[in-house]
């Protein structure tokens, strides 16, 4: 998956010894090969071993990172669901979990197709693909399942209380909803921090700021 964060600053990684190093660079030339040839060539094109071989690796090296076909193309799942989840856990004191939400989703989710050529051939990609719309749409769940039970955990409410679900899948959602608009605005950033306003204050008080 393309690499979709703003330059807003973040906490530096730390630092990975040479095992994790070589591991993370097979991880991440299996995935760009992979990338790069389901766009040239289609994704039912493309066969587990080709993408080994353009990696220079085994395809039991290709399983290890990556258990199925279509984790090649959302290679980042795991570390953007630990950061959702890291974003409301560790919030400053006093922030709001919606506020903490958009601070989140303006960091790091808001990427513009028109203005990315490999986030658009990624999104043509993903959209051109059955099997990879329903991976990714099954991802999406996961991911608002999992951040569902932390803003349970941290608001003191039941895990199964609907209230926090739902502002995990809008939470999750805003983002695509303004990406998605054929006319995007003026003012993406914006346009997402009106649609969290909506989550923090509710319709009422987005009347009464218009």
């Amino acid at each position: 998956m393309p690499d979709t964060t703003t330059d807003a600053p973040t906490a530096p990684a730390p630092a990975m010894g040479r095992r994790e190093r070589k591991k993370a660079a097979t991880r991440q030339a299996l995935a760009d090969a992979a990338l790069r040839l389901f766009v040239e060539r289609g994704y039912d094109n493309v066969g587990i071993r080709e993408i080994a071989d353009a990696a220079d690796v085994s395809t039991t090296t290709l399983f290890k990172h990556f258990p199925v076909k279509e984790a090649l193309v959302f290679d980042e799942d795991t570390d953007r669901e630990a950061a959702l989840l890291a974003a409301v856990r560790e919030r400053p004191k006093g922030q709001s979990i919606p506020a903490a939400l958009r601070q989140h989703a303006l960091r790091t989710r808001l990427a513009h197709s028109g203005d990315d050529a490999r986030f658009t051939a990624f999104t043509d990609l993903v959209n051109a693909t059955p099997a990879l719309r329903d991976y990714a749409q099954t991802m999406w769940m996961r991911h608002t399942a999992a951040l569902a039970r932390v803003i349970a955990e941290e608001s003191g409410l039941a895990a199964d209380d609907p209230a926090c679900t739902a502002l995990a899948h809008f939470a999750l959602e805003a983002p695509r909803a303004v990406r998605s608009r054929d006319d995007l605005p003026a003012d993406p950033r914006e346009a997402l921090a009106r649609v969290f306003d909506l989550l923090e204050h509710g319709w009422s008080g987005l009347q009464a700021g218009e």
